[in-house]
């Protein structure tokens, strides 16, 4: 690693901490429209006005960031800000890519908790429900873009799916498998004979991982044995091995946990769930903040409005934590990573999986949402979602193809399209 390349190497060039944090909190209050956008305004505001990175940098980053579980995006920030000043920026760069829209995302939690019976709030989400599900096969069908070059990636795509959605299998061993196969395909693509062009002292970053591993589970231990209140350290301990799990951002992260806060632990509702990624679209920060509304409900079904927000803050904390962990301990090898063929193939069979993960997602949400009623019918190690024809709800089906004629035809911005929807389902539930 050159001397250039070193954290801080950036503030040299007249970066200094104070434009940092300035620049980083203007991300963080305009960074809508999902990971897409993000990704690209950070690439304006980083690459093309300040000049505080180069393209290549950049794309070595975002490259490293899509290999590791969690909010790439948010993991981008923290890169960018460890560049630029170290330790000190990274996390100055993170937090204030995620502290704004958790704010937000909290108040908008409590007021759903407290008001969200009222049939007004009802009619709406019935609109932002419907719109999401066009915003998630937009999700879909951008990543399939972007994922499947080759015929083995759609091969992985389908398997994946498969394994997912009728198998119930595991979505680590699944990531595990197209990783895998990713890395032992990529080695026969290219030479990869590149080392790095310095060294990273080995000790330094044993000693980060031990540090970050101590802030990432010793308040969550504390909290656990201290509150006296069970779902907190059930919340930390799920959140926690999300954080571990989950591969592809938001929706792939939803994929996992959706069906297993519904139908495992029984924390809330399928349409709850929808409401809650409804409500993370129109927030700044990463899509992820979904999180925060689940593990806000979950805390406040069993003990009411300050137990919801220690919930919160508990799932915040088991979430992003980890993000700092992967960040700062791999930062300092990032070029190195990127100029590597087989983890570029073990990327590819990830982004290939996430891929069949996304469509199941879409195809579990889509039925949860346009049928009242839907049961899993198991026949062997087959699962298979049976709706009830005559619970469809009509209404869904309209408010859907009108998001789809907007974001997928007209191109209108997500928040146009949720606030379109919304006053459509406040209409129909009149109807």
């Amino acid at each position: 690693m050159t001397a250039s390349e070193m954290p801080g190497s950036a503030a040299k060039a007249g970066a200094s901490l104070a434009d940092v944090t300035a620049a980083f909190a203007r991300i963080g209050i305009l960074s809508f429209g999902g990971p897409a956008a993000q990704i690209a305004l950070m690439h304006r505001v980083l690459v093309e006005e300040k000049d505080w990175l180069t393209e290549r940098q950049y794309l070595n980053a975002l490259s490293f960031c899509m290999l590791l579980p969690g909010p790439e995006a948010m993991q981008l920030a923290t890169y960018a800000g460890w560049r630029l000043h170290g330790v000190a920026g990274g996390l100055i760069a993170g937090l204030l890519f995620v502290l704004p829209g958790a704010a937000i995302m909290l108040a908008l939690a409590v007021i759903y908790a407290l008001v969200g019976d009222v049939p007004l709030v009802s009619a709406l989400f019935l609109g932002i429900k419907a719109a999401v599900l066009v915003i998630v096969v937009e999700a879909l069908l951008r990543v399939a873009k972007k994922a499947l070059h080759l015929p083995r990636h759609w091969v992985i795509a389908a398997l994946a799916f498969i394994g997912i959605f009728f198998l119930g299998l595991p979505f680590p061993l699944i990531i595990l498998a197209a990783a895998l196969y990713g890395f032992i395909a990529g080695s026969h693509e290219a030479d990869d004979t590149e080392a790095m062009s310095g060294r990273v002292p080995t000790m330094g970053t044993l000693r980060t991982i031990v540090l970050w591993l101590a802030i990432w589970w010793l308040p969550l231990l504390a909290v656990g044995a201290l509150s006296g209140e069970p779902i907190l350290a059930e919340l930390g301990r799920f959140f926690s091995k999300l954080a571990v799990v989950t591969f592809g951002g938001a929706y792939a992260v939803l994929a996992y946990m959706a069906q297993d806060v519904v139908d495992q632990y029984g924390w809330l509702s399928a349409g709850a769930m929808m409401d809650g990624l409804g409500l993370a679209e129109t927030t700044p920060g990463p899509l992820i903040l979904v999180t925060e509304f689940v593990g806000f409900l979950s805390a406040y079904g069993q003990g009411g409005l300050a137990l919801g927000i220690a919930g919160a803050v508990v799932t915040l904390w088991a979430t992003f934590a980890p993000c700092f962990l992967w960040i700062f301990a791999g930062a300092p090898y990032i070029d190195w990573i990127g100029a590597q063929p087989r983890l570029r193939g073990a990327l590819e069979g990830i982004t290939a999986a996430v891929v069949g993960v996304i469509l199941n997602l879409s195809i579990w949400f889509a039925l949860h949402v346009a049928f009242r009623q839907v049961t899993a019918e198991r026949y062997g190690p087959v699962t298979l979602w049976q709706p009830e024809l005559l619970s469809l709800d009509w209404r869904v089906i309209v408010l859907a193809l009108l998001s789809g004629v907007l974001l997928l035809r007209l191109r209108w911005d997500i928040l146009r399209v949720l606030a379109i929807a919304a006053i459509g389902g406040l209409v129909l539930s009149h109807v």
